[in-house]
Order: structure tokens, then C-alpha cells, then sequence
């Protein structure tokens, strides 16, 4: 017995304590029940694997898409202005909204408070675009040169009617904060294509209108219940692209190399002894921090990108930190294998100004989100690539404010709001779903959250009612006990 494993043999983990000191029926019960947790953990992490496999060995299905690029546009876009064309709102603008189309429905303290809730039509034009004239805002001019390759959910619905619970829920399949997000799920499910980066990457922008104002919170792209090891990465636009990533000063790779050999022969005695599964996560953290050290800065190093590039994206996508520059990046995060890369863009909880912010907003994204998809494209990647863009909920019809001043705002809406998407089988140059007149209820084929999120699995060839986890004598998965397939836009085999 070396050193190491004479120091784990003597060594008592708050488990092992508890099994060992355990007596009577009841202590007995205790101990077996810690044993079994600790069995079902070691199962469902499984043992240390290849980066490039996730625990589901085969695909439930044949998948049409492998990974996943989610840009989430943070605070709701307007799809009143944006995406659901309505022209007979024109004819109601300013009038009350009938009581008839509320239904009762609940509204948020921000405008609780309103004496009148006006109609206000939108004040930007819409034209028809692609083969089949797909109505989309005049604030979206490069979209609509895409849109043959797109398809509009009108009638995407929520729960949620605030901010936190609402972007939770999307990325997590619930409105309770703790479970892993569908980033990590898929890390989790079917592991990553790439050993050297991880499967799962975070970027972040700030809108260049007033608002930033929403907060991202860190667990809306980790692992909850799941190992760790699949919990997103965030990237950084300044400074290293990941925090203590960097040799420190005077330590170079061959040392760094040295350390982790030393430091994974003790945790793999430790692993021996004790069978904690995340001390295997651990090991495969430190590899991963390694060769990430070689593979990050190239990939951050877009200098090699020819102008043709900037072009298409926007000189915007020379700056780091910039929507632009983040739709490059996850470009080329999907060429290099990386299964799910997330995109969040703040600034869109227009409360206010609405009509002034909007147009910024717009011209953020725009240019770099039609062309993520074109250039997905000419590569040969989009077929194989589902690129989602949308936010946690809409906006209402009416005002909030005095419709007369015009920094007039939208408040919150869940019941009806526009996610579109892209290639991997997705049906493009298609409009799904429909809402009343007025923007407000969904009167066609409606999608739930759910249904979004077991249809983004299906394409990628999972399952959603059989991929689960058992936690808490619970099998839990991202669709919770809900969600049917979107069968309708499904692109034909």
C-alpha cells in the first residue's frame, strides 16, 4: 500500500461515516438508503469516458440535426412589431382592448396600475419576403433575405409571466430554479464532438440601446441535478476567454503537465477508496482546462476569418463582446464540434421607448443572426445545425404608458410571442401557428414551451419521454410530465 492509498484508507467520507456507525433496523435503513444513493449517482454519471460520448450510447431515433446553436434575445422582443403581422389593428389603434380578448387575464404590477389599456398598432411597416411572402418587419431587412430558411412559430405560449421564471422555464422546462438547462442535458445525453473544447459554451452581449437591465444568472446554464462536468462554460469578451485558464507567470505547459499527473494520481486513489462520482468529474475537468489551453486561443483568433466574413456578419464582428462577434464565434464553436453553443443578447425590456429602442435592438442582431444561417449554409452545416432565435415571452398589444406620449412601452405577454428556426430538419420558409386580430390569444395549432423543447430533442434523435434522470427517487427530464412533438414543421425525410 503506497502513501496515497494508506491516507484514503484511513480517510472517512460524511457517507461512509453514517454506514459504518450505523445500528439497529433503523440505522440499518439509513445506511442502505445512503449506499443506494450513492450506487444510483455512480450509474447515472457513469465511469470516466471518452469527452466525445454522452451516456446515451445510441440515439433513440435517427437525428436530423447534431448540435445547437440557441440565440436567446433576453427581455422579450416585441413580435407585435417584429414577426405577427396584424393589419387590422391599424382599424382598433388607440381604441380599449375588449374585454373579450383579455379573457381576464392576469398583467403585471407594471401596469396593473392603468386606468386604460389602448390598442397601439405598430408604427413599423411589414413587407412580404421569400417564395412564399412571409410578412416581417421593416426592422429586419437582413432576416428577410433568409427567410426561405426559416421557420416562424407564431404561437409559441408560456406560464411565466416575469422575467426570471419566464427564461428559467425556457431553458430549463421549469419556472423553479435548480434544474440543468437543455445545454446541459444534451452535454449530459450525447457528450460532445470535439475532446478538446467543452460541449456546452456561453456567450454573452449587451444591447447598445438604453436597457441592460435584466440579469443572467449563471444556473441558467448549469447542470442542477446533473454531474457537473456538463455545465456550460461562459466565455469572457475581455481578458482571457476563461477565467484561470492561463499558465500564471514563470509556469509553463510541461509543469502544468507535471501538476496534473500528480494531482490525478491522488484523485484517482481517491476515486478508489471512496467512489464519489464526482471526483471522476473532477479529473476530467483539470484534462479538459488542459487541452482547452492550446484549442481556446485559436479558436478566439478570428484574424485568419477572410473580409468576405465581415462582410457577411458586419464589422461589428470584429469587436469581442458584440452579438456580431458572438454569432462568428458560435460558427466556428459548430465547425469545431462543440454540440450546443447558447448566445444571450440583453436590452429587449422595452417597458418604455419602445419605438426608439426597438430599431436598435434590431440592428444589434439582425445582420448577424441571417448571417449566422447563410453561412451556416454555404458551408454545409446547416442541415446538420438547428439554430433557435427568440425570447421568454412577448409583449402586449396595449400600451403601457399614455398611448399619446410616444415613449410609450409594451408590458409582458405570455400567451402568444414568435421563436423562429433553422435547419436540422426544421421545414424552412414556413409560418406556424396563428393568433387572433389582435395579437393576443393564439387561435392556431399553439406551442408550448414544452413542446418547443421536446422538439429540439427529437431533431437531435432523443427522445424526450424516455431521456430522464433519476434524482430524489424522481425520473425527471427537460419536458417534466408535458410536451408533443411540432410535428407540422418538421422538414420531410
Amino acid at each position: 500500500m503506497n502513501e496515497l492509498e494508506h491516507y484514503f484508507a484511513h480517510a472517512q467520507t460524511r457517507r461512509q461515516f453514517f454506514g459504518r456507525t450505523a445500528t439497529g433496523i433503523g440505522a440499518a435503513a439509513l445506511a442502505s438508503l445512503l449506499d443506494r444513493d450513492l450506487v444510483a449517482a455512480v450509474t447515472q454519471s457513469g465511469a470516466p469516458k471518452n469527452a466525445t460520448h454522452g451516456v446515451l450510447k445510441a440515439l433513440h431515433h435517427a437525428p436530423k440535426a447534431k448540435r445547437v446553436i440557441y440565440l436567446h434575445q433576453s427581455g422579450a422582443p416585441s413580435h407585435i412589431d417584429l414577426f405577427d403581422y396584424k393589419p387590422k389593428m391599424q382599424d382598433y389603434n388607440g381604441q380599449e382592448l375588449p374585454a373579450s380578448i383579455r379573457m381576464g387575464q392576469r398583467i403585471t404590477g407594471m401596469t396593473a396600475g392603468q386606468a386604460k389599456f389602448p390598442v397601439a398598432a405598430s408604427k413599423f411597416k411589414f413587407t412580404q419576403s421569400g417564395k412564399n411572402g412571409i410578412w416581417l418587419s421593416e426592422l429586419l431587412p437582413h432576416t428577410a433575405k433568409v427567410v426561405d430558411d426559416i421557420c416562424f412559430i407564431r404561437s409559441m405560449h408560456t406560464e411565466a409571466i416575469n422575467h426570471d421564471p419566464a427564461i428559467t422555464f425556457i431553458q430549463t422546462g421549469s419556472e423553479q430554479p435548480g434544474r440543468p438547462s437543455i445545454g446541459a442535458w444534451l452535454s449530459y445525453g450525447i457528450g460532445s464532438e470535439n475532446q478538446d473544447l467543452p460541449a456546452f459554451i456561453v456567450l454573452i452581449s449587451q444591447g447598445t440601446g438604453e436597457l441592460n437591465d435584466q440579469p443572467l444568472f449563471s444556473r441558467l446554464w448549469g447542470t442542477g441535478f446533473l454531474p457537473p462536468s456538463h455545465q456550460g462554460v461562459k466565455f469572457r469578451s475581455q481578458g482571457d476567454p476563461v477565467l484561470y485558464l492561463k499558465n500564471p507567470p514563470g509556469f509553463d505547459r510541461a509543469a502544468r503537465r507535471e501538476m496534473l499527473d500528480a494531482l490525478d494520481e491522488i484523485n484517482r486513489a481517491a476515486a478508489r477508496e471512496i467512489g464519489d462520482p464526482e471526483i471522476d468529474t473532477r479529473i476530467q475537468q483539470y484534462e479538459m482546462a488542459y487541452r482547452m489551453q492550446a484549442s481556446v486561443p485559436e479558436l478566439m483568433d478570428v484574424s485568419s476569418e477572410p473580409a468576405s466574413t465581415f462582410e457577411l456578419y458586419g464589422e461589428e464582428a470584429r469587436k469581442p463582446g458584440t452579438f456580431a462577434a458572438n454569432a462568428l464565434l458560435a460558427r466556428r464553436l459548430t465547425e469545431r464540434g462543440v454540440r450546443f453553443v447558447q448566445l444571450y443578447h440583453r436590452g429587449w425590456d422595452q417597458h418604455g421607448s419602445l419605438n426608439a429602442n426597438l430599431p436598435k435592438q434590431c440592428k444589434d442582431v439582425d445582420q448577424a443572426s441571417a448571417a449566422l444561417v447563410a453561412d451556416l449554409k454555404q458551408r454545409g452545416l446547416l442541415d446538420e445545425t438547428l439554430v433557435i432565435w427568440g425570447g421568454e415571452f412577448g409583449r402586449t398589444v396595449y400600451v403601457q404608458g399614455n398611448i399619446d406620449n410616444p415613449n410609450y412601452g409594451r408590458d409582458h405577454h405570455p400567451r402568444c410571442f414568435t421563436v423562429w428556426l433553422a435547419g436540422g430538419g426544421v421545414k424552412g420558409g414556413l409560418v406556424f401557428g396563428e393568433t387572433d386580430d389582435y395579437c393576443y390569444n393564439v387561435v392556431e395549432a399553439p406551442v408550448h414551451v414544452h413542446d418547443l423543447n421536446a422538439t429540439i430533442l427529437h431533431l437531435l434523435g432523443i427522445d424526450h419521454e424516455r431521456f430522464t434522470f433519476k434524482f430524489q427517487g424522481r425520473d425527471y427530464r427537460l419536458t417534466d410530465v408535458h410536451g408533443k412533438i411540432v410535428k407540422g414543421i418538421l422538414a420531410a425525410t
